[in-house]
């Protein structure tokens, strides 16, 4: 036996030690992403690209949309190199590229640029130039119960009003049976109230700038849109709004506690899984509600993976963006959990699937709710910005934090909708002055 040992040792080591060595010549990729459910999702089917890059390995730095957003923006920033791939949208792969934090995309012929919807390419790219991989998108829409609606007598249009869907509120209301007329964010964050309010008041004729970039937070068109949500909430909302952010309303939702919710179309596919909500089958779509117009009443959001500009491993990187934003990809998650499942919002091919089409009854809706934005002109009256829920300027994510946490004040009724769009003004105009768009 010590002979065995002897003779077979060195060559266990050995083994064991060219294992270890090829593990460690194994570049470690670091990528920070959204805790969104789709993101997890990519997590779980990371092995698959590792199966196939044996030389990369993926580690994960998974946040809050908003601690995400500090984080990643301040080591784009700095330069610090922490994050090799990062979870971007359309406000970063704007401003970042024009600032060069990040690096153009250049997929294979076999990526099929092309197949990526026109509205979402366009948002991520500058001059043609694609700055983010679109992981997915979402517009927005409204989703209400069908079976309380149909109870109620209530049968809402392909875009209602927002009157109307006050008045559904009103109706649907049923919290001694657990049921919240409505479901809208209240947590304060540029991605999180402010999102939703900003299209309330793109449909109220309301802008974020004029033509001479003076901030309009303090116009009619605004305090008419908030003094609506902040009414909707405050009557027909759950409780402790201000705590109240997609994942939270998506938990909820699924667990049939609101009769309506004014969200992101990404989250019909969920909602209508089975296996994990209440409500499967009971959902029903419409456009995002209008005032006194439709433009701007829908947003858009991508979803993206950025490359950046200070990482030392972008060749790896590039292959890990690329794998995680293909067909391929999509097709992999509908092998796993169903064409239902996967993220939508990004290729013409997932919605000319009819395996998909067949599977997502939201599909419709959801491209009329993507083709209906024009991210050049979201707003009733003329706009310098790029953008519908968001201004592509640097200074837009200062002023979005101030208006979020003004809106919060105002729903938890620390101050009055004037007072808070009066304080959202003066922070806007402060940060516009100091960047010299006007004296």
């Amino acid at each position: 036996m010590k002979r065995l040992v002897g003779r077979w040792l060195p060559r266990l080591l050995l083994a064991a030690a060219a294992a270890q060595g090829g593990a460690c010549g194994a570049t470690d990729l670091v990528v920070a992403t959204v805790n969104n459910a789709h993101m997890i999702e990519m997590q779980r089917l990371t092995p698959h690209f590792e199966r196939d890059n044996p030389d990369i390995r993926v580690r994960w730095v998974t946040l809050e949309e908003s601690a995400l957003r500090q984080r990643v923006t301040q080591d784009a920033a700095t330069g610090a190199g922490q994050f090799d791939v990062v979870t971007v949208g359309l406000y970063e792969a704007q401003v970042w590229s024009r600032k060069g934090w990040l690096r153009e995309i250049t997929p294979p012929p076999a990526y099929d640029v092309d197949d990526l919807l026109p509205a979402v390419r366009s948002g991520l790219s500058i001059d043609g130039r694609l700055y983010g991989a679109p992981f997915y998108g979402e517009s927005s829409m409204l989703m209400f119960r069908k079976d309380l609606a149909a109870k109620a007598g209530i049968r809402f249009t392909e875009r209602p009003s927002w009157t109307q869907v006050r008045d559904a509120a009103r109706r649907l209301h049923d919290p001694k049976n657990g049921v919240h007329g409505i479901c809208l964010r209240g947590k304060p964050g540029w991605g999180e109230n402010v999102t939703l309010l900003s299209t309330m008041a793109n449909s109220q004729g309301g802008q974020w700038f004029n033509m001479d970039w003076k901030p309009q937070l303090d116009s009619k068109a605004w305090q008419d849109a908030l003094s609506l949500y902040v009414e909707l909430l405050t009557l027909y909302g759950p409780p402790a709004p201000t705590s109240q952010g997609y994942n939270e309303l998506l938990a909820l939702f699924k667990a049939g506690r609101c009769a309506m919710w004014v969200d992101s179309t990404i989250a019909a596919s969920f909602l209508n899984d089975a296996r994990l909500s209440t409500v499967a089958g009971k959902v029903g779509y419409a456009q995002a509600p209008s005032g006194t117009t439709a433009r701007g009443a829908n947003w858009l959001w991508v979803w993206a993976l950025g490359i950046p500009r200070a990482t030392t491993k972008a060749a790896a990187a590039q292959r890990f963006v690329v794998w995680a934003t293909s067909k391929a990809y999509i097709e992999t998650v509908a092998g796993d959990q169903g064409w239902a499942a996967v993220p939508t919002g990004t290729r013409r091919s997932t919605y000319a699937n009819p395996a998909f089409v067949q599977a997502a009854g939201f599909a419709a809706a959801e491209m009329r709710a993507i083709d209906s934005v024009d991210l050049a002109a979201s707003t009733l009256p003329r706009s310098p910005y790029f953008g519908v829920q968001f201004a592509a300027i640097p200074e837009f994510q200062a002023i979005g934090i101030a208006m979020g946490q003004q809106v919060a004040a105002a729903l938890s009724g620390r101050s009055t909708v004037q007072q808070a769009l009066k304080a959202a003004q003066q922070a806007a105009d402060r940060e516009m002055r100091q960047a010299g768009y006007y004296p």
